[in-house]
Formats: C-alpha cells, sequence, structure tokens
C-alpha cells in the first residue's frame, strides 16, 4: 500500500470517528407541536409508562413556559413522578407550581397531590412489609400531608377533593397521637417514668379528640404512679374515669397496681 493510499485510509478512519463522536440521540419530539407533545404523554401515562410520559411532559414544560399548557404539563409531572416513585421530584415541582402559580384554578388539586405525595410515603412498601403501624414510624411527612389538606380545606371548602382531605387529615392525627402514645409505652416498658409521662401528656394536650387518649391517660396515672405523684396520679385516673367511664383500663389499671405488674401483662 502507497504512503497516499494509508494517509488517505486513515483520514476517512479520523473522519469517521470524528463523525460518530458528534452525533446526537434523535429527538424523537423535535417535529411535534405542543399539542401533540401533550397528547402523546397523556397517552403514555394512561398506559402506564410513566418513565416515557415524564421525559414528554418535561420537553413540553420547557417549550410551552408561560402558557396553561405549561402548568398543565407540570401537574402531570408530578403526578408521573408521584407514580414511579419519585418523591423528592414530584414534590419539588409541585412546590415550584404552587410558588409560582398561587391564583391558578388547578391550586386545589396541586395542594392535594402535596399532601398525597407525603402521605403514602408513610403508607409505603417498607411499612407494608414490616408490619409496621404507620403510628410506629417517622412522623414528618405526616405532618407535611397534613398541613397540605389543612392549607387546601381552608382556601377551598368547595373542593372536589377537600372531602378526601378531611378524611385523610383525621386519619393523620389519630396517627399521630397514636404515635405518642406508642412511644410513651416504649418509655413505661422500659422504666422511663418521666420520659413516659411527658410523652403521654404530649399526645393528651396535642389530639384531644383521638381514641389514642384513653390509653395516654392510663399511661400518665400509671407513670405517676410509679414516681411517686399520686395526686398528679389520681387526677390523671378521675380525667380517664370520667372522659372514658367503661374503659378497661380501669379495671386493668387497680389490677395491676395490686399485683405490681405492667398493664400490657393483664391483658
Amino acid at each position: 500500500m502507497s504512503r497516499l493510499s494509508v494517509s488517505a485510509w486513515g483520514a476517512a478512519i479520523a473522519l469517521a470517528m470524528l463523525a460518530g463522536c458528534s452525533s446526537t440521540p434523535k429527538d424523537e419530539t423535535a417535529g411535534m407541536s405542543n399539542e401533540k407533545l401533550y397528547s402523546e404523554a397523556r397517552d403514555e401515562a394512561a398506559a402506564g409508562n410513566y418513565e416515557r410520559a415524564i421525559k414528554f411532559y418535561e420537553r413540553l414544560e420547557g417549550r410551552a413556559a408561560g402558557t396553561l399548557l405549561s402548568q398543565q404539563a407540570q401537574l402531570e409531572l408530578a403526578y408521573a413522578y408521584y407514580r414511579t416513585g419519585e418523591r423528592a421530584q414530584a414534590l419539588a415541582t409541585l412546590d415550584r407550581f404552587i410558588k409560582l402559580h398561587p391564583s391558578s384554578p388547578a391550586l386545589d388539586y396541586a395542594l392535594y397531590l402535596r399532601g398525597l405525595v407525603n402521605f403514602n410515603d408513610n403508607l409505603g412498601l417498607f411499612g407494608s412489609l414490616s408490619r409496621q403501624d404507620l403510628s410506629e414510624r417517622d412522623q414528618q411527612a405526616a405532618k407535611e400531608a397534613f398541613q397540605s389538606f389543612k392549607q387546601l380545606v381552608e382556601q377551598f371548602p368547595s373542593s372536589t377533593y377537600a372531602p378526601d382531605a378531611k378524611l385523610r387529615m383525621n386519619y393523620i392525627v389519630n396517627s399521630l397521637a397514636a404515635y405518642e402514645v406508642h412511644v410513651a409505652r416504649y418509655y413505661f416498658r422500659r422504666g422511663a417514668y418521666l420520659a413516659a409521662a411527658n410523652r403521654a401528656q404530649a399526645a393528651i394536650q396535642g389530639y384531644q379528640e383521638s381514641p389514642a387518649i384513653e390509653e395516654a391517660l392510663y399511661i400518665l396515672a400509671r407513670s405517676y404512679d410509679r414516681l411517686g405523684l399520686e395526686q398528679l396520679r389520681d387526677d390523671a385516673e378521675r380525667v380517664l374515669k370520667t372522659s372514658f367511664p367503661d374503659s378497661p383500663y380501669l379495671t386493668q389499671g387497680l389490677q395491676a397496681r395490686e399485683q405490681d405488674k405492667p398493664w400490657w401483662q393483664l391483658w
């Protein structure tokens, strides 16, 4: 092979390599109108192909910036993130929407979806696998969900989403109260009676309408009893008797005190 032909061959290889390096993936949405792109995104989401729907919604949000279609894409993008388990991205998208569009007619839905993302984070896969109740897990997401639902109900009492938000708020309140009682019970079983009394008192003061208050009052009375605070014990028992006259804790408490046993061993 001549020196010229070798040079030509090397140049051809170099050009091929450069062409390969400079090539970029084809944009399948390049020729689509915004309306067509939105339609494709909706179709993918409806078919459960949320990863592809996310790609389309992200592209549409940028292309249609400043339009109502972009706002709609933001909301549906947040929902697609939520369905794929991308909680952080869903919340970030919703927070951005709420900040940028405080007067949007879809604000009630944005608040509802933000609450739902946090609510379902507490009821996710790991909780069901470990058989933990919501009251036994970290409550930060539950509190954030409650605030979103509360804002929705207060700002948009006639919203389609308000009735379900109220139900979820009630569930969260009961769960937060049950969480405090769960911690109080934990401390009591380990002999940390002052800590148990403090957590029981927190439940009583913060969640007065919750069914968990019945046990909270009993833990409070038993904790004061172990601490030798007889007046406070009698006060807690009196409130328990007045509020829950048929409470089994009243009978169990008397037996526990007489036998000097924890009440849970008498059930």
